[in-house]
């Protein structure tokens, strides 16, 4: 008994010496992770905090390379190729150094390969993007460091930086159109229902051949006449609208707004009912 109760007590010394202690991150990781159009943007940084310090200028000096974050360096990545001020980002990772100025950033993106450490120079062959961005100040205080994604568009978005009272932001593009009309061309050879809709409902959100958009949005409707669809219904409106047919977008919407009624759905109900009265129908 006593050679167990003294192993038992080395065992319990063990795991305690060997045990340890968990703290928050004083920079934790965050991940963002966004679709825009039809690629997908990911983004792994971690989030320094202000903590009463003076961050631009001092904490991160004025002309200097900064790794865009804190810990392991920030890292971007694009599931298909991305343009930035003009240039070509292949579909990859890359890590994203800055150089903070009192008026304009330089934001670059670096593929050496490294996931830590900040050079102490930028290899221009490891560049395979670079471009500048406006500083702006900011009316309020922004504690911790945030990188996000906004004015998403089909073919696009912004890449934002704020902290402090600092924000800067860079455009870029996605070959979304180039994509979306490659699909179509390669299914319309045999297309069904949805095919039709799809097609016709982003010619009508680019501002493409409305007329083509009709004939699609005509022929998604003709598809299911044994069981109309209100949402298709709804878009062979709108497009026949934007075409100029009003009596036949008029028909559309009432034929919408009824399957819709008998499937209780409000938000389409209301659609219908908006553009109706938009179009002297009610």
């Amino acid at each position: 008994m006593k050679k167990l109760l003294l192993s038992l007590l080395a065992l319990l010394l063990f795991f305690s010496l060997n045990a340890q202690v968990k703290t928050p991150a004083p920079s934790p990781f965050a991940k963002l992770e966004q679709k825009v159009g039809l690629t997908d943007v990911t983004i792994e940084y971690s989030r320094p905090g202000v903590k009463g310090r003076s961050v631009f200028g001092n904490l991160v000096p004025y002309g200097k390379i900064w790794r865009t974050g804190a810990n392991a360096r920030t890292k971007i990545t694009f599931s298909t190729d991305a343009t930035i001020d003009g240039q070509t980002l292949k579909a990859g990772s890359y890590s994203i150094f800055t150089i903070p100025n009192a008026e304009s950033w330089d934001v670059v993106f670096y593929n050496d390969g490294k996931e830590f450490g900040t050079p102490k120079e930028l290899d221009d062959a490891h560049v395979a993007a670079k471009t500048t961005a406006k500083s702006y100040p900011i009316p309020f205080n922004v504690e911790t460091f945030a990188m996000d994604i906004n004015n998403i568009t089909n073919s696009g978005g912004r890449l934002e930086f704020i902290w402090e009272k600092t924000y800067v932001a860079v455009p870029f593009t996605v070959p979304t159109d180039d994509a979306v009309l490659a699909s179509i061309n390669n299914v319309m050879s045999g297309p069904g229902v949805n095919d039709y809709f799809s097609s016709a409902v982003y010619y009508l959100q680019e501002g493409k051949d409305i007329d083509k958009a009709k004939e699609w949005i005509d022929k998604a409707v003709e598809m299911t006449k044994d069981k109309p669809r209100f949402w298709v219904l709804r878009q062979q409106s709108v497009i026949h609208a934007k075409a100029g047919s009003k009596d036949t977008a008029i028909a559309a919407a009432k034929a919408s707004l009824m399957h819709a009624e008998k499937a209780g759905n409000d938000d389409y109900v209301k659609m219908n009912k908006d553009s109706l009265k938009e179009w002297g129908a009610m």
